[in-house]
């Protein structure tokens, strides 16, 4: 049964207003659960090179079910929900490894790599002597099907190396959901490239999950929040650049080319701005062109509900949003290369990687406004934010001076929780 909502007092249509308790509201968020991450949407759960042999597998969560990523023995990647069919059973304890099958520990139910339920121990019963006579006692009833009983298997698209899953099974193909708009930016990260992991970081952070899809979304902050942006060139207000939203509104993509930095009128009055302000390794910013850069420095891709995908300068991660209730998040970064990489160009990437995760010289700032926004949130529940820079309205632009969208996503998130 879906939750009861709460009465917001928020007009129809409005999409640059919005109530604090969109944010803070148990409610609300149980309903983003069961409409969003369990149900007419694809969500993110890794990359095709975390489990690169038979056997090899990876836990990760779609809202607040804990799912594994497994590699086949036919080399196909399946996601199974991570309980046991008899007594509901969390099973796999570990965030990675490799087996050959799934064993509950408690009753030794055991799984074959696509869920299917292999083997139920005493299933036919035990052989036992009563009365001098043999008998068989015990066992499951004979209406007892294995077919019946395997683990929840979800359904599963591969798209150049990123691996997304649904409890649905009737979501649209993931190409469609998409959409032409927004493809492109993928394709020109990944399309015929074999991915290389990097390396992990994760972090907790105590703000609603919608905060960082929103954070990821607005070009209004980073050259005035970040102080390594603003003064070094790599996101200012100054730069060519560009936002894209696919036709719902949903995912979107924040595209910039870097500039040299230094003062200029975009960094009067902003206190962020240091212009003295050096760095002791320059090879933080060595940065080298690549030839499928074809202008853009820096894309931004949000695909809503989980999943971020950043290409900065030379660094490239995804960012997975694992909602943890309504005032808090897990966070993981997952930092990878290609496998045709020379050494040199795999240091410069984790070198600069240190501009992101938990305590990134740019990341740790977006951490802890996510975490302000929430604790203002709390203390005002009729409170209301403003997303109205550059208009009311949703669209593309050819400039950052706008919260376009963020008013899309809000404008989808509207329609898909009927609020």
């Amino acid at each position: 049964m879906e939750a009861v909502l709460p009465s917001l007092a928020w007009p129809a249509g409005e999409i640059d207003r919005v109530p604090y308790r969109v944010y803070t509201d148990a409610d609300l968020y149980k309903r983003e659960l069961e409409r969003i991450f369990y149900a007419g949407h694809w969500n993110y759960v890794g990359l095709a090179c975390e489990v690169p042999n038979p056997g090899d597998y990876r836990t990760t969560w779609i809202g607040e079910r804990s799912v594994i990523m497994v590699r086949d023995s036919d080399g196909g990647i399946n996601v199974v929900e991570n309980h046991c069919a008899h007594r509901g059973v969390r099973f796999c304890r570990t965030d990675h490894g490799n087996v050959k099958d799934f064993v509950c520990p408690y009753h030794q139910w055991n799984y074959d790599l696509k869920g299917n339920l292999m083997g139920v121990p005493f299933r036919r019963g035990v052989k036992a002597m009563r009365d001098g006579k043999p008998v068989i006692q015990g066992g499951m009833p004979a209406d007892f099907k294995t077919a019946e009983h395997g683990l929840t298997q979800l359904r599963v698209e591969v798209l150049h190396g990123l691996v997304f899953a649904s409890f649905d099974h009737g979501v649209p193909p993931l190409v469609d959901t998409i959409g032409p708009k927004v493809m492109p930016w993928i394709e020109r990260i990944f399309k015929g490239r074999e991915l290389m992991l990097l390396g992990y970081s994760r972090q907790r952070i105590p703000g609603n999950w919608k905060l960082m899809q929103e954070n990821i979304k607005d070009p209004y902050h980073p050259g005035l929040l970040h102080t390594w942006f603003v003064t070094f060139g790599l996101w200012r207000a100054d730069q060519r650049s560009q936002m894209v939203l696919d036709e719902h509104g949903r995912h979107a993509v924040m595209i910039s080319r870097r500039n040299e930095g230094g003062k200029a009128d975009v960094t009067q009055g902003v206190t962020s701005f240091k212009e003295t302000l050096k760095l002791n390794d320059e090879r933080l910013l060595d940065v080298v062109p690549e030839p499928w850069w074809d202008g853009p420095t820096v894309t931004m891709i949000t695909l809503f509900p989980s999943l971020i995908i950043q290409q900065q300068v030379n660094s490239l991660s995804t960012r997975h949003i694992l909602p943890r209730g309504p005032g808090q998040f897990d966070f993981v970064w997952t930092h990878f290369g290609f496998t045709d990489d020379t050494p040199e160009m795999t240091r410069r990437r984790l070198r600069q990687a240190n501009l992101f995760g938990p305590a990134g010289f740019v990341s740790a700032d977006d951490g802890e406004v996510v975490e302000m926004s929430q604790q203002g949130f709390m203390q005002d529940p009729a409170g209301r934010t403003i997303s109205a820079l550059g208009g009311r309205d949703v669209g593309d632009t050819d400039h950052m001076v706008t919260e376009t969208l963020i008013r899309g996503m809000t404008a989808y998130w509207r329609r898909v929780m009927e609020v």
